[in-house]
């Protein structure tokens, strides 16, 4: 069930009406019958488990047993660990948890590669019909398990105390809006919101509309027309122009942006519209001036999750400075394996560790570049180097992608775009463009735009006045859609 499909649209409005209609009636009935609160907010986490269980069994029935399997196994262990005074018994409940989570993260996701690259060393035995062929990767089995993994961790740190209701803790795992493709929430910030959720007066409406109808935008309107152009380029880059290789490059890179970006948005202004709030995600990536300024606006929850239980388990920047360059090689490393069982991930996340590295070794040896004059020149330099490696994430292997860069540098014959597909190549990254430019002057964040938002909810004429624009929006959201394309971070 995707988030732009008309079934997802259904299903959202009549799951939002019970939810409501639920909520005012156990308020009612508790009032009137001094029922326990306890008993009320059973109720209505059972209704979120059963709304989220139903939206993810349009992909796989099955697979969500899988998720309440890892809930169960962690939420016990995490309820052991509150218990627990011995220092080894807690290490090995930690242990249980994570062999539990990674092992079916790792089976799941990445036993096939491991199986085709042992094969490959030992030349033991074919894998086209291997065992794991015959296993489907589960939707968003990525994101649930680093959310548990990291819940479990911050149990055993003393950081935070085990959740005492399972249900509870099954809905933070598999709350609908961001289980398939985050973002990534933790348990210090969801769990207390189950227990009180935002009523509905709280609810800031126009700003939930708001980002839904920026989602669709960003994913009918100008991801879906770039892809038809990166798609037409990458399945088949030996055969087409230099110049189109570039078109190509550029038109994945503001792609991926459009599509992960604007599913992060439908998910916050659908949450938001259930009373919960999910964190920022992306904050106008393209326009960092670096690489570490990068990985403050890209996929920020994934960042936010890799530093603290990752790179500071590494020891951070603590040791020393070779030691250092080591944790960012591998954290980046482990975060592109993360997002496929590919070498060309690994190779991705490896060059973004590397470009880290320098970056923090020029800061260090060199003069500070930080002059307000040359942060243009530098936004435009990590563009570029952010594009050139999207090459690598999209290729379907290492050959497609050294080809595809080959062509970039070289002066290669070959056919050209369509006509179409260069011109919505250009509308979009002009829209991109002026989208960028105008929020960093405007809105640094979601919390600027929330507050801008809240005063226009106290005006009923800017309220009628932002009815009309969102009427007219949805109108040309469908009108100049493209072909529905299922989101790229489904596969992760």
């Amino acid at each position: 069930m995707l988030f732009n499909s008309s079934v997802f649209g259904l299903f959202f409005a009549s799951g939002l009406v019970v939810w409501w209609s639920l909520r005012h009636c156990m308020r009612a009935i508790n009032r009137k019958y001094a029922f326990c609160w306890s008993i009320n907010g059973l109720i209505l986490v059972i209704y979120l488990i059963f709304v989220s269980a139903l939206f993810y069994c349009f992909w796989n029935p099955f697979y969500f047993f899988l998720l309440v399997w890892v809930a169960v196994i962690d939420f016990w262990i995490a309820r052991s660990l509150d218990f627990s005074v011995s220092r080894r018994i807690r290490a090995v409940l930690l242990l249980v948890s994570l062999g539990n989570s990674l092992g079916i993260l790792f089976f799941f996701k990445y036993g096939q590669f491991i199986a085709e690259n042992w094969a490959y060393l030992v030349g033991a035995f074919d894998t086209s019909h291997s065992f794991w062929g015959q296993w489907l990767l589960p939707v968003g089995i990525s994101f649930y398990t680093f959310q548990s993994v990291s819940y479990v961790v911050d149990v055993f740190n003393r950081e935070l105390k085990a959740e005492r209701k399972f249900f509870s803790y099954l809905l933070f795992l598999s709350f609908f809006p961001q289980l398939v493709a985050g973002p990534i929430v933790t348990a210090k910030s969801f769990l207390p919101q189950i227990r009180r959720p935002f009523s509905f007066v709280r609810i800031p409406i126009l700003f939930a509309v708001f980002l839904i109808l920026l989602g669709l935008f960003k994913k009918m309107v100008l991801a879906d027309h770039l892809g038809e152009t990166s798609d037409f380029v990458f399945l088949r880059p030996q055969e087409v122009s230099t110049k189109s290789l570039w078109v190509g490059m550029f038109a994945y890179s503001m792609q991926i942006y459009c599509d992960f970006s604007g599913y992060t948005d439908i998910a916050q202004g659908t949450a938001l519209l259930f009373g919960f709030r999910l964190p920022e995600n992306f904050r106008m990536p393209y326009l960092a001036s670096g690489f570490s300024e990068f990985w403050t606006r890209w996929h920020i929850s994934l960042s936010q999750w890799l530093k603290k239980y990752i790179y500071f388990s590494l020891g951070g920047n603590r040791i020393g400075t070779l030691f250092t360059y080591r944790n960012l090689f591998l954290v980046m490393a482990i975060g592109g394996l993360w997002h496929g069982a590919s070498w060309n991930f690994v190779i991705w996340g490896s060059c973004h560790g590397i470009l880290l590295i320098i970056e923090r070794w020029s800061s260090q040896h060199f003069v500070d570049l930080s002059f307000f004059w040359l942060r243009p020149i530098r936004i435009f330099g990590t563009f570029i180097l952010v594009s050139l490696l999207w090459v690598f994430f999209r290729s379907p292997n290492f050959a497609t992608a050294l080809c595809y860069l080959q062509g970039l540098f070289s002066k290669k014959e070959g056919f050209s775009l369509p006509y179409t597909y260069e011109m919505n190549f250009l509308y979009c990254f002009l829209v991109i463009a002026i989208g960028h430019i105008w929020g960093s002057f405007y809105f640094k964040d979601n919390k600027q735009l929330l507050v801008g938002f809240k005063k226009w909810e106290n005006s009923l004429e800017k309220t009628l006045f932002f009815g009309v624009l969102a009427s007219i929006s949805l109108i040309l959201i469908v009108l100049f859609s493209a072909d529905s394309k299922p989101f790229v971070y489904f596969v992760f």
